[in-house]
């Protein structure tokens, strides 16, 4: 079974050269924009492959001569694959870290109980699988009183000079190019010191805390200066919501308002990244500013786009000066004109939209993105949450269904520690209440009492939520998405709730993707049998369920290639909640009008228990129908501005072709 094809989808075809340079000459001019070492992977396992490769080596290296091995490490997830890469090592004979000594980049405070400490993340990943002696792990103080901050701060320090220094620092790049704790503004000459969290680090770290009312005011964080003293500094980047971080990390001018970037002073410092997260990287991203490009349609069109933002000027108006000036010369030898060019990639994003999501029946289908027929389709939307089929395609979930389609939605998971404690008060006190008037029902009266009870002081903080809130807080979003649905269209038969076991943990860490997963994932491709799939694309969650729901999806697909029915199944990706598809990527685009629009933003405000109190809306302030919103206008505007029809909204898709 193949769990991980979301990391092989290349949305855009990289010539290896361009992360693999062939030599140094080549390395020199791809790089030239770059002011930091930067490595970069094909994946995430291939990278943090490679570098639990590189620091094992070290390891043995010095246990053979008799010396020790100083490491800094962060709690983040960046480094959750490297571990689980020397957990194997370890256990197969081949790594000790008797002769290892660990500091931890940070940790929060001040704490209550180790659970959702750094320390205890990384003791479950890493610490209690290995060898590791308990003297040879340091870490700051979540526990002190708040007289004793500053001396523990500055014997933290002590103990990194005894130790003889960081030999290998591993930090993960954050937002606004966080690195450990450290804000922008933080001086380069900081050492270890308190932080207090601002919005966006309490909000990442309720992941751990189960809400951020649980999370700690302030970490301790080792400075700026204490990475900078570091033998050396690798800078972990996975994924693609990470590329505009890596890109200024990498290439902007080194400035306290992004702290990575203080980095680039380091004399044995690297970036070690994998394609996804590489993305905004001139070499990658517009390879034409630095070497001579294999063109393909899609970089064409990134090229014209790119020009036309550059120029403020729709694609038919684009000049052969425009095409000069501007380091695009090779397209007008391979075309003879910039009007050859124009019209090609005008008639080529002209030709993505489309009002018939499904299909228009019994019309010419040569160049639209959907077949005529079959028609009507059997469409299954995979929802990864409870609400994500209408915050992302909304807009097109309601016109699949105005235009007769047999519409099936998915829910792959229930979404249940995601509702605030609140909310599940608030139907238990309702529930209770009704029983007291009406029913006279002891059993359950005393059941809702019993959650209230837990809810409001009983909850012991760290643990696995109780099972019974579980099944309330699953059950608020079941009946929310299945009014949602109906809203939309969506015949009551039509809506599926999967519970896919992966994410039934009731904690924020979820098991690894396993059969039974893929297993319900077939049999409903099996009972529907459709024409039609959207999956969630976007991997830019910052939660992770979106990567690991579309595994689910394309493992199932992997394992049912042979059907005739899957052949002739076309399958798209769509996204929106955290980020939206570049124009060089979309190959289906659906308007959206005005009305529709309203719609949708009602259809995910029937998703009550996911407006503000929800526990893990992310590092963007803005409510659900206001992000997707913006991103749809936006979309569209993008289409304006290139010289096409003005629509109210657009919703992208992207083609996935089973590999």
């Amino acid at each position: 079974m193949k769990t991980n094809l979301s990391s092989k989808i290349t949305l855009t075809k990289i010539p290896k050269r361009f992360y693999h340079p062939e030599n140094a000459y080549e390395h020199s001019v791809l790089t030239r924009f770059e002011k930091m070492p930067t490595y970069i992977y094909e994946s995430i396992d291939e990278g943090s492959v490679s570098l639990a490769g590189e620091i094992a080596r070290e390891i043995e290296k010095r246990r053979k001569d008799g010396r020790k091995l100083v490491l800094g490490i962060p709690g983040g997830r960046s480094t959750r694959r490297v571990f689980e890469e020397w957990i194997a090592m370890h256990r197969a004979g081949r790594l000790s870290f008797e002769n290892v000594t660990v500091f931890l980049v940070s940790e929060f405070y001040p704490l209550t109980s180790r659970a959702g400490s750094n320390l205890a993340n990384i003791a479950d990943t890493l610490f209690n699988h290995v060898d590791i002696k308990p003297e040879n792990i340091h870490y700051p103080d979540g526990f002190m009183s708040k007289d004793s901050v500053y001396d523990s701060c500055r014997r933290y320090e002590q103990e990194i000079a005894r130790a003889g220094g960081i030999d290998y620092l591993i930090a993960g790049i954050g937002h606004r190019g966080r690195i450990g704790y450290n804000v922008p503004g933080t001086a380069v000459s900081s050492r270890t010191h308190l932080v207090l969290l601002d919005n966006d680090s309490r909000k990442e770290a309720a992941q751990l805390f189960h809400s951020i009312d649980n999370v700690p005011l302030s970490v301790i964080t080792m400075g700026l200066a204490t990475m900078l003293h570091a033998k050396n500094v690798i800078l972990l980047s996975w994924g693609a919501g990470k590329a505009r971080d890596v890109k200024q990390t990498v290439e902007d001018k080194a400035s306290d308002s992004f702290p990575a970037t203080c980095l680039q002073n380091h004399a044995s410092v690297k970036v070690v990244t994998d394609i996804q997260a590489s993305s905004e990287l001139t070499r990658i991203s517009r390879p034409w500013l630095v070497s001579s490009c294999e063109w393909d349609t899609k970089l064409i069109r990134r090229a014209i786009v790119w020009l036309c933002q550059l120029t403020d000027k729709p694609i038919l108006k684009l000049t052969n000066k425009d095409y000069n000036e501007h380091e695009l010369g090779e397209l007008l030898a391979l075309y003879k004109s910039a009007y050859n060019v124009n019209i090609k990639i005008f008639n080529d994003i002209q030709h993505t939209i489309t009002g018939w999501p499904g299909g228009k029946p019994n019309a010419d289908d040569a160049n639209r993105p959907e077949r005529a027929m079959p028609y009507p389709k059997k469409v299954i939307v995979f929802s990864p949450h409870p609400d994500d089929d209408v915050i992302s395609m909304g807009g097109t979930l309601r016109r699949l269904c105005d235009q007769q389609h047999d519409v099936y939605v998915a829910y792959q998971t229930s979404g249940n520690i995601a509702v605030g404690d609140e909310e599940v008060i608030r139907y238990a006190e309702y529930l209770r209440d009704v029983c007291i008037r009406y029913t006279g029902d002891e059993t359950v009266r005393r059941k809702a009492e019993e959650i209230i009870r837990c809810l409001r002081g009983e909850k012991k903080e760290g643990l696995p939520e109780n099972a019974d809130v579980l099944f309330m807080k699953g059950t608020i979003r079941r009946e929310e998405a299945r009014t949602a649905c109906r809203y939309s269209g969506v015949k009551d038969d039509h809506i599926r709730f999967l519970d896919l076991p992966f994410y039934e943990t009731g904690a924020v860490k979820k098991k690894p993707l396993g059969e039974a997963d893929v297993e319900i994932i077939k049999r409903l491709l099996l009972d529907i049998r459709p024409d039609q799939m959207f999956v969630a694309g976007d991997l830019a969650d910052p939660h992770g369920t979106h990567k690991v729901c579309l595994d689910a999806v394309l493992a199932a697909i992997d394992e049912l290639k042979g059907e005739q029915w899957l052949a002739d199944c076309r399958i798209w990706m769509y996204r929106g909640a955290w980020a939206e598809w570049e124009m060089d990527h979309i190959e289906m685009a659906v308007p959206i009008s005005p009305e529709e629009l309203r719609f949708k933003r009602n259809a995910i405000l029937k998703h009550q228990s996911q407006a503000e109190s929800a526990p893990f809306l992310g590092d963007d302030e803005r409510l659900f129908w206001q992000r997707t919103e913006y991103r749809n206008r936006a979309t569209a505007e993008l289409y304006k501005q290139l010289g096409l029809a003005s629509y109210e909204a657009i919703e992208a898709f992207v083609r996935y072709i089973p590999l």
